[in-house]
């Protein structure tokens, strides 16, 4: 039996405690508890900034609505130009539309001449030489048959198009050729959402 002198510690003992103490240190910086927490606009990597003060006058709150609305009209306007579905009306959203408009866009089409055309006849029609008019009636007679030969084709690749890329769904061809054929008569420039192919492009 070993004698122990009083306010003395065996060495065992404070070994021991001293090898508890280390793992309970481990352990606790295992778990993710060694540090404090961090404050949430810490985590996210930014500082919250004050609030704006509210407005004092009408004027003011009128003002400061107007900028919101332009702010918000921007957006939505950049997103539509983009192709962002959450900004698009329904006649544009999801990935079958998006593939007609690459169609038409990666294209040259003859209803794109359209709007020249449409200058074109009615500058024919103010001048009072019937040998113009009959010229200006031939010309809009060979482009509209060229138009409705051209819209046929695309109508064709189209539907083969999206027949092949998206099988299992039920698609309303004629609702999706009809919006191709819309897309194609109007200048490429000015088309809405803004392409996203270039001429020539393979899709």
């Amino acid at each position: 039996m070993k004698l122990r002198l009083p306010g003395r510690r065996d060495h065992t003992e404070t070994s021991d405690a001293g090898n508890t103490g280390e793992l309970t240190d481990q352990l606790v910086k295992a778990g993710g508890k060694g540090r404090p927490t961090p404050k949430r606009h810490v985590a996210q990597g930014k500082r919250p900034g004050p609030p704006p003060p509210p407005p004092t006058t009408r004027k003011e709150a009128y003002k400061r609505m107007r900028a919101q609305q332009a702010t918000r009209r921007t957006e939505t306007r950049q997103g539509m130009a983009r192709g962002d579905d959450g900004y698009l009306p329904a006649r544009d959203r999801g990935p079958v539309r998006k593939l007609v408009r690459d169609i038409v866009d990666s294209r040259r089409n003859v209803g794109s001449f359209f709007l020249a055309l449409a200058a074109v006849m009615l500058v024919g029609t103010l001048v009072p030489s019937m040998a113009v008019k009959s010229y200006t009636s031939f010309v809009a007679v060979a482009f509209f048959m060229v138009l409705i030969i051209d819209s046929f084709v695309l109508g064709r690749k189209i539907k083969r198009t999206v027949a092949d890329r998206f099988p299992d769904q039920d698609h309303k061809m004629k609702g999706l050729v009809w919006y191709g054929i819309s897309r194609s008569t109007m200048i490429r420039r000015w088309r809405f959402p803004k392409p996203e192919v270039p001429l020539g492009a393979e899709v």
